[in-house]
């Protein structure tokens, strides 16, 4: 049976309580735990399937359960943060984390990244065989997602394509604007923004929550779902 647990560290309690109740509406298994001195002993005697951890606890800091946790299990981390100066920090690969969540977010939006999470994990342990969301037909210039056609115009196409050359990978706004373009016209970087808020919009209307594309505070755009 397929592992559902997911352990939600949260010293908010309201906030503790609407994730475990999104999260179980969507079929999880979910502990609750509020204060940082408490996370390593339980991750070390129990089997999450992932971790939604937040950084703010009392008794020790989120970051810090982060790397202690990193030295005997691999289970998938989300960090959760009120910060955006501290995203810099969760993306590096000190700490570990698979994903990070910024404060306030909806908990449509936890369930989603949380299902994303899993999902990239089981398309690694697989090899790969799990069946993808995207499917890109470089030929016609056509793109689905969820087994729907996307309808997206040559540019769109060409983003969507770029960031999914490299899931998981920050691609800065020049980055992008150099694949866009064949005549290599003179284009503002906001004109990347513009793109990336229409295909997030086509994006939505299939998956609404999965918030494929992410923005990376003062870098660019990335996909890792």
């Amino acid at each position: 049976m397929e592992n559902s647990l997911i352990l939600i560290v949260e010293d908010e309690p309201k906030l503790a309580q609407l994730l475990r109740e999104y999260l179980e509406q969507a079929n999880f298994r979910t502990h609750v735990i509020g204060s940082g001195l408490d996370v390593v002993p339980w991750v070390e005697s129990n089997i999450p399937a992932l971790i939604l951890l937040d950084i703010m606890l009392p008794g020790k800091d989120g970051m810090a359960i982060c790397r202690e946790i990193r030295t005997f299990s691999q289970v998938p981390i989300i960090m959760v943060t009120a910060r955006v100066e501290e995203i810099d920090r969760l993306l590096g690969l000190e700490l570990g984390a698979d994903d990070y969540i910024c404060k306030p977010f909806s908990p449509r939006e936890a369930v989603a990244r949380v299902k994303a999470v899993l999902r990239r994990v089981r398309l690694q342990e697989s090899g790969g065989l799990e069946q993808d969301v995207f499917h890109i037909d470089s030929e016609k210039y056509q793109a689905s997602y969820h087994g729907r056609q996307l309808g997206l115009t040559v540019v769109e196409f060409r983003l969507l394509r770029k960031l999914l050359s490299r899931r998981g990978k920050v691609f800065s706004r020049d980055q992008l604007l150099d694949q866009l373009y064949d005549d290599h016209r003179i284009v503002n970087q906001r004109t990347i923004d513009t793109h990336v808020k229409n295909l997030r919009k086509k994006l939505e209307e299939i998956a609404p929550g999965e918030n494929a594309i992410r923005a990376v505070y003062g870098v660019g755009y990335k996909i890792d779902i």
